[in-house]
């Protein structure tokens, strides 16, 4: 089992930054691909930003050119840089982990994330 511990999470203004964490411990060889996810209108959870162990990286269009998500492999962590925050930005942000591509089976307790003037 994988376990995920976010933090970085915060009230920010708009155009503002924030860096989100996700730690992982636990049977961390097995993952493959971590990354971010919050609700959205009509889904559980949308993607928001996902990076493979080789590096790969997908984005959502509303963040793409925001945000960037990197990895380190060596302190089994996952970063989540999000810049030129929006409002509509504002949600619980949840790690997550797989072994495959696509949304795997570990999820983290969740960040909150508000922007507002």
């Amino acid at each position: 089992q994988v376990q995920l511990v976010e933090s970085g999470g915060g009230l920010v203004q708009p155009g503002g930054s924030l860096r989100l964490s996700c730690a992982a411990s636990g049977t961390i060889f097995s993952i493959f691909t971590m990354g971010w996810y919050r609700p959205a209108p009509g889904k559980q959870r949308e993607l928001v930003a996902s990076i493979t162990n080789s590096r790969i990286t997908k984005y959502a269009d509303s963040v793409e050119g925001r945000f960037t998500i990197s990895r380190d492999n060596a302190k089994d962590t996952v970063y989540l840089q999000m810049n030129s925050l929006k409002p509509e930005d504002t949600a619980v942000y949840y790690c997550n982990a797989g072994s495959g591509i696509g949304v795997g089976g570990s999820w983290g307790q969740g960040t909150q994330v508000t922007v507002s003037a």
